[in-house]
């Protein structure tokens, strides 16, 4: 199989959107463990509980974004970005039909690390959390998506920046911007 570079990526999803479907599968089966990965660190230990399978997430999200409204899509690093918001939306929705909101996660991986008590484990509302990512994307989109890809999406500075098409140093500024707000906002 090809290694999926922005190049190759780019010109598979423009066939695919003429409506070359050999095109769209290639792509689905190039990028899919990139997405099981995805997947697997949304559903990652203690943050979301069990509600959904990763390969079924992976699923809905291919469903969601390659279904018969077809996303446009500028390069490949913003196919992911949509692709985390469509994960978000999915276990958001599971979430309320289910119940399971409220989960226990540390602190640290959220708030900046200079605030006290950090170290401490605490609820999070994961409906309040997704109504105040909702309102962040408002104020502040680009630091809306590092959130999705860094804290919910699991991804490393380096991995997420690439995704964004921005340098590593800016988002390091989102994110510490994105997690102070959020912080205030879900206190």
């Amino acid at each position: 199989m090809p290694v999926l570079t922005p190049i190759t990526f780019t010109a598979l999803f423009k066939q695919w959107r003429g409506g070359d479907q050999e095109a769209g599968e290639e792509l689905f089966r190039m990028i899919y463990q990139d997405l099981l990965r995805l997947a697997q660190s949304y559903l990652n230990g203690d943050r979301v509980g069990q509600v959904i399978q990763a390969t079924t997430l992976v699923h809905e999200a291919y469903l969601r974004l390659f279904g018969k409204d077809k996303v446009d899509v500028e390069c490949r690093g913003h196919f992911f970005v949509l692709a985390t918001r469509q994960m978000r939306r999915i276990l958001i929705d599971l979430w309320r039909k289910n119940g399971a909101a409220i989960i226990s996660h540390h602190l640290d991986s959220l708030p900046p690390e200079n605030i006290a008590g950090s170290e401490k484990k605490a609820d999070l509302d994961l409906i309040a959390l997704d109504q105040a990512l909702e309102e962040l994307e408002k104020i502040d989109e680009r630091a809306c998506r590092v959130v999705e890809l860094r804290y919910i999406g699991g991804l490393t500075e380096k991995q997420a920046a690439e995704m964004l098409g921005i340098s590593v140093a800016t988002l390091k500024r989102d994110w510490t911007f994105a997690k102070t707000w959020l912080f205030g906002r879900l206190r």
